[in-house]
């Protein structure tokens, strides 16, 4: 992400040191972000985001909704309508691919300590969620939707981590698609409910 380069002057203050905040995040990971950096950044004194983040947390809580949002808005493209095996799977891999493609942003959002009570980011998360559990109730009709949707989501995001990790290689996103299509077929393959899995990719 390019960096600011005109400091702030005026507006929406907030969502000036949220976008500085995930430039710095993007450029040198969680533990160079500060309130502090996100206000120079931003072009604005070190006291100015103390009036609307209370502290570091707080931020980054902001930081994380953006980033669910960013990731709902992949997932809800990475299929149409009609769910289908081939369907799950690409949600799979947008979402994993979001997770190579951003690592900071992703990680703020798993890994680092928020403010539970941010009204943002638990509008953000909840949206992720109902929206896996629309996938679920669409793909396995017959299947508890919060069990399902907490199985479909720990295998994907399993999987963005292992391969976030470096236990998995990650040698091109047309190899790290297939390995994801693999793992959701065999899940398909082996519960017998939802969709049916086509044959694996060779």
């Amino acid at each position: 992400m390019t960096p600011s380069t005109q400091p702030y002057h005026h507006g929406d203050l907030p969502t000036a040191l949220v976008r500085a905040a995930v430039e710095l995040l993007e450029e040198n990971g969680a533990a160079e972000l500060s309130l502090r950096a996100a206000a120079r950044r931003a072009g604005v004194s070190t006291a100015a985001p103390y009036r609307h983040f209370a502290d570091r947390d707080a931020l980054l809580s902001a930081v994380a909704a953006v980033g669910y949002r960013d990731l709902a808005d992949r997932l809800s493209a990475a299929h149409p309508a009609r769910i289908t095996a081939e369907d799950l799977a690409a949600i799979a891999i947008a979402y994993v691919q979001f997770a190579l493609t951003r690592p900071g942003l992703f990680r703020v959002m798993f890994v680092e300590p928020c403010d539970p009570t941010s009204p943002e980011r638990v509008a953000a998360t909840t949206a992720i969620h109902e929206y896996v559990k629309s996938i679920v109730r669409q793909a396995f009709p017959n299947a508890d939707p919060d069990a399902m949707a907490n199985a479909v989501w720990a295998l994907v995001h399993g999987l963005a981590f292992l391969h976030l990790d470096g236990k998995f290689d990650v040698i091109s996103a047309d190899a790290v698609a297939d390995r994801v299509r693999a793992a959701v077929y065999a899940v398909l393959g082996a519960s017998g409910q939802g969709p049916t899995a086509p044959p694996s990719p060779a």
